[in-house]
């Protein structure tokens, strides 16, 4: 579908996408996502009644495609519950070597958001968090692993501070190291 077909809410969306990934949610404009989705600040707020609700729309349009890109990653690895795990950290390490990758929008919203605890997209970054948390805990349950809930932590833990350390260090071995150590743990509840 091209640009002009699309709906200006589909417009200003992906611009918001784009522009808040790429550049921080603080760092940009809604002149700038006006702009760039090529409507007026005037229909951007028709359909989006204050940036607030853009950074939350773009959190919520991130959601589900995530969640759905880590279940295809699991189900598509070989081997065993410890390896699929695994692979779901070595392809995000093959995502972070692509230039434009900025890491997992969500905390670095939630960074940017800090000291705004009721933020209605903190909400959002913490319902995907957990939702993440609830897949890996059913897969744990369904493969009788020893504690599921606790050891679906240790992998979000393990995948949100690999996150962190790649955006630090510029180093995307980092989720590969937290994938073998995922996948250590994984194997050893198995």
């Amino acid at each position: 579908m091209s640009s002009e077909n699309r709906s200006a809410k589909d417009r200003i969306l992906d611009a918001a996408n784009r522009l808040f990934y790429s550049e921080g949610i603080r760092a940009v404009s809604v002149d700038a996502i006006a702009a760039k989705a090529g409507i007026t600040k005037k229909t951007l707020y028709y359909h989006f009644k204050s940036k607030d609700d853009l950074i939350t729309a773009y959190l919520t349009s991130r959601d589900q495609p995530n969640l759905a890109l880590f279940r295809t990653w699991f189900d598509n690895a070989e081997g065993k519950l410890a390896d699929k795990v695994e692979a779901i950290f070595s392809n995000l390490s093959q995502s972070a070597r692509h230039p434009k990758w900025k890491g997992c929008g969500f905390l670095r919203t939630a960074a940017e958001l800090a000291n705004m605890p009721g933020h209605p997209a903190m909400k959002v970054g913490a319902a995907h968090k957990k939702k993440f948390e609830a897949w890996l805990c059913e897969e744990f349950q369904d493969h009788k692993t020893k504690n599921p809930g606790e050891l679906a932590r240790h992998v979000v833990l393990l995948m949100d501070g690999a996150f962190s350390t790649v955006l630090v260090h510029q180093d995307p071995e980092y989720l590969v190291s937290a994938g073998r150590a995922a996948r250590a743990i994984v194997a050893e509840a198995s």
